[in-house]
């Protein structure tokens, strides 16, 4: 049987992005963005609401990283997600974690978050009350633990975690199960 549960943003999984950028004083920013994906080959598109610090640094640098959050940081990524750098001035230094700034774009890169992609700002726009900021993504920055034979990115090392908006929880990301554009070719056959 089913159950209707009303008007919700019901996808799953939602990855938890971590967006770095720098503030007009040169500070490392990084917030925990809720809303956001890729939005095409070289695109990514994020939601933010527009009294955010962090989207107050993107309009002045044109630049940001996001990075994927980890198992081992799920700590430092929630609270990057509640606490505000509108109210609290050192709320990167109360994480440890250590920013390196990018080689590419004006916005730093958490060096303990596994893959980061670098971004320049393509363009902005309000829709429903809150800011879709796309960015250009110019680099994907990772830490060679996270690759496999071929140099290619294990999404099984990365261990990312994904956001469970139903619950407000987290969730591993799990094991590879089946092979993309392959499980389903027997029924093209049909």
């Amino acid at each position: 049987m089913r159950k209707d549960l009303g008007s919700l943003p019901a996808v799953f999984p939602m990855p938890v992005l971590m967006v770095g950028t720098y503030g007009e004083d040169g500070k490392v920013d990084v917030m925990n963005v809720a809303w956001g994906g890729i939005a095409g080959m070289d695109k990514i598109a994020l939601y933010l609401a527009p009294d955010r610090k962090t989207l107050k640094n993107i309009r002045a640098k044109k630049a940001f990283t996001v990075a994927l959050a980890d198992e081992a940081h799920i700590k430092e990524a929630d609270f990057l997600g509640t606490a505000s750098g509108n109210t609290m001035a050192d709320k990167f230094e109360r994480t440890g974690l250590h920013a390196e700034k990018s080689p590419r774009v004006d916005a730093p890169i958490i060096q303990e978050f596994p893959l980061t992609m670098e971004c320049e700002l393509a363009e902005e726009a309000e829709m429903f009350g809150e800011i879709r900021v796309v960015g250009t993504i110019v680099n994907v920055n990772v830490d060679e633990k996270v690759l496999d034979e071929k140099g290619k990115v294990d999404a099984g090392k990365l261990n990312a975690v994904m956001f469970d908006q139903y619950r407000m929880t987290y969730y591993k990301v799990g094991e590879e199960f089946a092979k993309a554009w392959n499980v389903g070719k027997e029924l093209m056959k049909k």
